[in-house]
């Protein structure tokens, strides 16, 4: 019996990301960068060790930093990952003929206004999405607890239904090697394809993170969809934070690297992020073209995150559909 029922509850969709800051102004970035460098998923330190230092040090200094950063790549409607992520559930709303929300596990809309609004469509059963395809402990199992901590707060608490990832799914493949084809037809290709993830602690991935292992499983599809062999394409890993071992190779010095064994052109993708953000659009198509050009690089592209896309929202509506 249990099954019949199940089918007869108001299903609904909760899309999740990491989040952004509201505004691209110290204020907004450092309440943004407070909620996230507090999470114990994200930063494994002793609380009473940690806390002071993010306030008094690390914030005060990064803050003002990294809303300049934000105001280069702000956009009309915002930051970009919150007008992609918008734009996705739009487009999902619209193709699944479902309520379909937004949450972010960090800053706002939070995934507690997303469970809610749902709630108040009457949705009993919820299909959570979280846009990272490759399952870490930091990103994909921050939003479980902090589902959880909503749940606590709730007198009824829905059915759920968790995708965890989807770092194989064919049609996520597809959507990649898709956009990199139609990026080469329109731009000159480079000589090599430098699949770049977002990294982690060395130490999460020694602790039994299987993120590093699911990177690897991704760029060797793309490889094989895109007949690349071991010297036209790698993986690499940025945005670290501190000065403790993260995943290797870098980034930054992989593209040195690279440079040095003769590589003139590159082209990078990010195959980890679901809409362009920060990291990509600075920290990848602004500091990293510098550092390769600086290097002696003579062309680098930066291919963009499949974002919008509807290949990518078709992808989406098949992992919602399987589940």
């Amino acid at each position: 019996m249990g099954n019949i029922t199940h089918h007869n509850k108001r299903q609904g969709v909760l899309l999740v990301n990491l989040g952004t800051p509201n505004k691209a102004t110290v204020l907004g970035v450092k309440k943004f960068l407070g909620e996230f460098l507090r999470d114990k998923r994200v930063v494994d330190v002793t609380p009473w060790l940690w806390f002071p230092f993010l306030y008094a040090v690390l914030l005060p200094i990064r803050a003002k930093k990294i809303a300049k950063l934000y105001q280069n790549i702000w956009m009309e409607k915002g930051s970009p990952l919150m007008v992609y992520s918008q734009s996705q559930v739009n487009q999902l709303r619209k193709r699944l003929k479902l309520p379909v929300e937004l949450g972010m596990t960090y800053g706002s809309p939070s995934l507690k206004s997303g469970i809610e609004k749902l709630m108040l469509k009457n949705v009993e059963d919820i299909i959570i999405l979280p846009l990272y395809p490759q399952y870490s402990r930091t990103t994909t199992a921050a939003v479980m607890d902090a589902l959880s901590r909503v749940f606590k707060q709730i007198p009824v608490i829905p059915s759920c239904r968790f995708i965890s990832g989807y770092h194989d799914h064919t049609l996520y493949v597809q959507a990649l090697v898709a956009s990199v084809k139609q990026f080469w037809k329109k731009n000159n290709r480079g000589d090599y394809l430098l699949c770049s993830y977002h990294g982690i602690p060395e130490s999460y991935a020694v602790n039994g993170d299987i993120y590093p292992k699911l990177c690897k499983k991704t760029t060797s599809l793309l490889a094989r969809e895109l007949g690349l062999n071991s010297r036209q394409i790698g993986i690499s890993y940025q945005s670290r934070l501190g000065r403790g071992e993260w995943l290797k190779p870098y980034t930054d010095k992989m593209l040195k690297e690279l440079y040095n064994n003769g590589i003139k052109k590159i082209d990078v993708l990010t195959p980890g992020f679901a809409s362009d953000c920060l990291e990509t659009l600075e920290e990848v198509s602004k500091q990293y073209k510098k550092i390769y050009i600086e290097a002696g690089g003579v062309q680098f592209n930066f291919i963009p995150c499949l974002n919008d896309s509807s290949l990518h929202i078709e992808m989406m509506m098949a992992l919602v559909t399987e589940k």
